[in-house]
């Protein structure tokens, strides 16, 4: 099938681009609550789902064993811009499992973050914990620490941590995730292919508890308030998580992922959403995001205008004159 438009670029007053894509938003149930293009096709939820990889770290008992604080468990939910405070966070917690950044295994890129990237290139260079993904990884060996397994290779499908991991979003999805729906990830761990549809479903079962173990829903709510009372270390300065989950607090959960995926949960509506984007771009999966929340969420006037900002970001040019917007599409406006 083909997916329906759900971003349109303006240049003037003329679409001069569109970006097609699917959404799926549903309930704790299963029910549908919204269902544009092909949600039924598996996709690879890449940095969206990863708070829900890191609900073993608080299930296993790592996170209370270790005494990590809501910094330390938002950044493993994380894909953080790689500054200063990132990345000393995550040396924190390899700390506290007796750990050396040695032992990640995530690998080197240049901070997310253009300023932390100019300042780092003044006096040095990148190591694995300048990587968007160090704090998951770091969650990853905290976890192997307290099962009291061999974390090396803590990343590869078959170790403990990683089958734990993949039980988690099964159970979640509702999905037999098959080692032909398994793929590798930008940081070497597994990423799973999992439908939008159930995407959403394990997004509706995060923020609500309802359909997993006390236990499971505990984790998911110790999760969801570490990012609500932390948010600048879910992404970092001026980035859409950071500044969404900022707005709204406890409110709402929602993650990026690469290629175009955002998924996100409102525990007080009882749905979850998931949102790929077919041409990969993170620009339309956030306006996507953003106006499903005008929609969806019952909201203060100051909070529709703050969100204006992301569902209908202006465009400038290199000289700062508007020159076009991004803007939802007439079947994302529809959206109930």
């Amino acid at each position: 099938m083909t997916d329906p438009v759900l971003i349109e670029v303006l240049r003037g007053n003329l679409v001069e681009s569109r970006h097609r894509g699917a959404v799926a938003v549903a309930d704790a149930d299963g029910a549908a609550v919204l269902a544009l293009g092909d949600v039924a096709a598996p996709i690879f939820p890449r940095s969206a789902v990863k708070a829900l990889q890191a609900l073993p770290l608080v299930e296993s008992g790592a996170a209370a064993r270790y005494r990590l604080d809501d910094e330390e468990l938002a950044l493993a939910c994380a894909s953080h811009s790689g500054e200063p405070a990132h990345v000393a966070g995550v040396e924190r917690m390899l700390a506290k499992a007796n750990l050396t950044p040695q032992a990640l295994a995530c690998g080197v890129h240049w901070p997310l973050s253009q300023a932390a990237a100019i300042a780092l290139a003044r006096s040095g260079a990148p190591s694995v914990l300048h990587n968007n993904c160090s704090g998951k990884h770091a969650g990853f060996l905290c976890v192997a620490c307290a099962l009291g397994v061999d974390h090396a290779d803590y990343w590869r499908p078959g170790h403990r941590v990683q089958r734990e991991v993949h039980a988690v979003l099964e159970a979640l999805s509702g999905v037999r995730l098959t080692p032909q729906s398994c793929a590798i990830d930008g940081c070497s761990v597994p990423t799973w292919a999992i439908p939008l549809q159930n995407l959403a479903l394990a997004f509706a079962r995060f923020g609500t508890g309802h359909g997993v173990s006390p236990e499971r829903a505990n984790a998911a709510a110790r999760l969801r308030q570490a990012c609500a009372g932390k948010p600048w270390f879910v992404a970092g300065t001026g980035r859409f998580c950071t500044e969404l989950i900022g707005l709204f607090g406890a409110r709402v959960y929602l993650k990026t992922g690469a290629e175009g995926v955002c998924c996100g949960a409102l525990p007080e509506r009882g749905l979850g959403i998931a949102i790929k984007c077919d041409d990969g771009a993170g620009r339309a999966a956030e306006a996507v995001m953003a106006a499903l929340l005008a929609r969806l969420m019952p909201l203060a006037e100051a909070e529709r205008e703050a969100l204006a900002r992301f569902s209908h970001p202006v465009l400038r040019n290199w000289n700062g004159i508007e020159v076009g917007a991004l803007r939802p599409s007439a079947a994302i406006e529809a959206a109930r």
